[in-house]
């Protein structure tokens, strides 16, 4: 017997999560929906195991669950570089709205506000050597 539940359960995860992938401005709320499909396919890779063991096909091998295993532990190092770069786009632009990552607005902002900013004088140009 087939489980019907789980599959519709991870397709309606799917679902969701694709729309908030294309849907959201928040770069936070993109990589949460971008997980929450992952979390679907570790679903439906448990479940066909499972299935599959259970058909009597005397497969005793849990490959579902070993490449569940292995997408989660791509899902942790993934939201890990995700929110680095979320972190360093709000550091650098003040806002985490993806909208705003364009490549024709990745024109360097003004931050003389941050604490890394210091002014030591003029700094010759490597190309001309003329002071800027």
């Amino acid at each position: 017997m087939h489980p019907v539940i789980p599959y519709v359960i991870a397709s309606l995860l799917f679902g969701i999560g694709v729309y908030g992938v294309l849907v959201r401005r928040n770069a936070v709320l993109v990589l949460m929906a971008v997980e929450l499909m992952l979390n679907a396919v570790n679903l439906v890779l448990v479940t066909a195991d499972a299935t599959v063991r259970g058909a009597g096909t005397g497969a005793s091998s849990y490959t579902g669950q070993t490449f569940a295993l292995f997408v989660i532990v791509l899902a942790a190092a993934e939201i890990g570089v995700g929110l680095a770069l979320v972190l360093q786009l709000y550091r650098l632009r003040r806002t985490v709205d993806i909208e705003d990552v364009a490549v024709e607005n990745l024109v360097p902002v003004d931050n003389s506000d941050s604490v890394e900013t210091v002014v030591a004088g003029p700094v010759d140009n490597p190309v001309d050597g003329v002071p800027r």
